[in-house]
């Protein structure tokens, strides 16, 4: 594929050519950005393996996608929940096993704004525990795979990474003492792009040929609230949605941009440009320093392997210890 400027229109799936052999595995991918990502890579001839939490709605998706393209579309689904990491284990050996080629993996799942503190069962504030612990682990367990086909990660990030507390809390990662459901959040998406950026530091030493690519979907009507904000951050982004806010449809371009253009650089941020990159043509964005503090970032890292139990790096071996509960 040949690389192409984004130009003041930005990048749309209109300049993407055939994805005919390609494999990608995405998770969260039964509605929303997630949905509509896969929606494209599906029209283009790609293969996909959608990793969702609820088997019902994946069987459910998988019908309504060869409604629209045919019962021969090349569309799969694993069963994973990230909020368990012996469900990601068990999600990542399914894959391992069926799945012989991965371009990219599109870490697209996400739980926003939770609005009481919830610790998962592994012992984690649920945010932090899904939408950065267990794409760590994810990341991890398939990368060798990934690396195989020279293949891709794609982080989808947030703008939410530069508001709240705009570090990570190494002291309380879990807010015991100071829970906030936005201040969590916004911890959890700063983590995501800290470790892709460290992810790619690691890689570029390493000399493997795996692409790690952070992108926003700026602000898209997606049900990613539904689940677990408070009632009234519901009916707030209820009524501010349909005016400030863009399709999901549009939501979904810059991870399947990031998982298939070529020339994009490693340490940015890719997303809608305009009304402080919440809208707009798809390009590069501003990226705060804060997100590329190395020392943070390795501190990150660190942590996530001893609350994972699994320690690896490109080029590394990894090393995953039997899980231990408490």
């Amino acid at each position: 594929m040949t690389t192409r400027k984004t130009g003041p229109q930005g990048w749309t799936p209109e300049q993407l050519g055939s994805l005919e052999g390609r494999t990608y595995v995405i998770t969260g991918a039964t509605a929303g950005a997630g949905f509509e990502a896969t929606r494209v890579l599906l029209s283009k001839g790609a293969g996909v393996v959608m990793m969702n939490r609820n088997a019902d709605k994946s069987a459910a998706t998988i019908k309504r996608l060869q409604q629209e393209f045919g019962t021969d579309v090349d569309v799969t689904a694993v069963t994973l929940d990230l909020a368990v990491l012996d469900s990601v284990r068990e999600a990542a050996a399914r894959v391992l096993e069926n799945v012989p080629r991965i371009d990219a993996l599109l870490c697209n799942a996400a739980i926003a704004q939770v609005a009481r503190q919830v610790i998962t069962v592994d012992g984690f504030e649920s945010q932090l525990g899904v939408n950065h612990l267990g794409h760590f682990l994810l990341c991890g367990l398939l990368f060798e795979r990934i690396d195989a086909s020279n293949g891709r990660i794609v982080v989808v990030g947030s703008n939410a990474y530069k508001m709240g507390l705009k570090r990570i809390q190494f002291e309380d990662l879990n807010f015991d003492r100071n829970y906030s459901a936005w201040n969590a959040y916004a911890q959890s998406k700063l983590a995501q792009m800290m470790f892709a950026y460290e992810l790619q530091r690691r890689v570029r030493a390493a000399g493997n040929g795996v692409q790690v690519r952070v992108c926003h979907p700026g602000a898209s009507r997606t049900n990613l609230l539904q689940d677990t904000a408070s009632t009234f951050n519901k009916m707030v982004w209820s009524t501010l949605a349909p005016l400030i806010a863009q399709s999901a449809e549009k939501g979904a371009w810059p991870e399947v941009m990031c998982a298939t253009e070529q020339g994009l650089r490693p340490e940015a941020l890719y997303g809608p440009t305009k009304r402080a990159a919440t809208v707009g043509p798809i390009g590069e964005c501003p990226l705060l320093a804060l997100a590329l503090d190395q020392d943070a970032a390795a501190e990150l890292w660190a942590i996530s392997e001893q609350k994972t139990l699994l320690s690896w790096s490109p080029g590394v071996d990894r090393v995953q210890a039997s899980p231990q509960r408490a």
